[in-house]
């Protein structure tokens, strides 16, 4: 298709390889301004990795990712599964999508449309929870038994991943922190920004990119990008180093939360923010004055597969033993075995 394009070099159209279909698998990762699909070789190398601009409408969206998915499997020279990661959860009861912050997605059924669109099963889930899934397998997470990623983008998201399974909850709402209120919240603080979600004050209003945003222009009067507010508290722009300091002192609360709850070995950061390395060195000391417990530790680090974790994790939902109905696996080992 002609709006596609190869991402680093990765075609196997050029380099002549040809799988066993037995082993194949294909992620996509649907974006609010892109869509990758990625095909994988049982060992994890990447055979093909293709993008194009997302569609703003649903039809066109599901179009193009089977349009991309045809055009892997032919540059690949054979099928594969099919897994999907996207913005928001999966409804148990309607199979629909809800609380997807791509406002389209929501009240649709794409695991069902795209199921028909390819002539096979799918399988889908929310977006931060495959580059959970991505980065226990074989990323930074990998031989954790408890693991925890979050995304710090446009929004905030989070995923779950326990024992090598990635939990995804009763409801199918594992992992939603973003919307959480923030905690031991200032009186500055209350009741917080109005969110998309319709509520006030979530964590997402206040630590992400968007969220960083608001608080620089609300103190200084300009508009920047995130990315332009990091560079200038990191060229020593006082207002600009007080919007990141708010930001990881926020952070650093809302994640001592999922420790009270989940404790995790590891944190896992994605998205824009996840690319500030002071966020490494700044949280630990700002997140344990607020976790219940005499003392608190655990890994901080980015995404070993970067922006690409997610599309990665959406391929690997398939090694996922009995989707959302058995317990979880014993260990690590087991779910890596076809990447080692």
């Amino acid at each position: 298709m002609s709006r596609s394009e190869t991402v680093d070099g990765e075609s196997t159209a050029a380099r002549g390889v040809g799988p066993d279909s037995r082993g194949l698998r294909i992620g996509v990762d649907l974006g609010g301004t892109k869509i990758e699909v990625a095909a994988l070789a049982p060992d994890g190398r990447y055979l093909s990795r293709l993008r194009a601009p997302t569609p703003d409408r649903y039809d066109s969206a599901i179009r193009s990712i089977r349009d991309l998915v045809v055009e892997t499997e032919a540059a690949v020279g054979s099928p594969g599964s099919v897994g999907v990661g996207a913005p928001g959860s999966i409804s148990p009861s309607s199979g629909r999508v809800r609380n997807a912050n791509t406002l389209w997605l929501n009240n649709r059924t794409p695991s069902q449309d795209l199921a028909e669109a390819l002539g096979r099963p799918i399988r889908m889930a929310n977006d931060a929870n495959c580059m959970a899934l991505s980065e226990v397998v074989d990323g930074a997470a990998a031989g954790a038994r408890t693991a925890f990623a979050v995304i710090l983008g446009t929004g905030c998201g989070g995923g779950l991943v326990v024992d090598g399974r990635l939990i995804e909850g009763s409801n199918g709402i594992g992992g939603e922190w973003g919307h959480l209120p923030l905690p031991w919240a200032a009186a500055d603080e209350t009741p917080g920004p109005e969110c998309w979600c319709g509520r006030r004050g979530c964590l997402e209003t206040w630590v992400s990119g968007s969220g960083l945003r608001r608080a620089y222009e609300a103190r200084t009067g300009r508009t920047l990008k995130g990315e332009e507010i990091v560079a200038a508290a990191e060229a020593g722009e006082a207002e600009a180093m007080e919007a990141l300091d708010r930001l990881f002192d926020r952070l650093g609360r809302g994640l001592a939360v999922i420790c009270d709850i989940l404790d995790p070995e590891i944190f896992v950061f994605g998205g824009g923010l996840s690319r500030v390395e002071s966020l490494y060195q700044r949280l630990p000391g700002l997140i344990a004055p607020h976790v219940f417990s005499d003392l608190w530790s655990a890994k901080l680090a980015p995404a070993h597969w970067g922006d690409a974790s997610g599309v990665r994790g959406a391929a690997m939902l398939w090694s996922q033993p009995d989707w959302g109905l058995s317990p979880p696996v014993a260990g690590i080992p087991e779910l890596a075995a076809g990447l080692a």
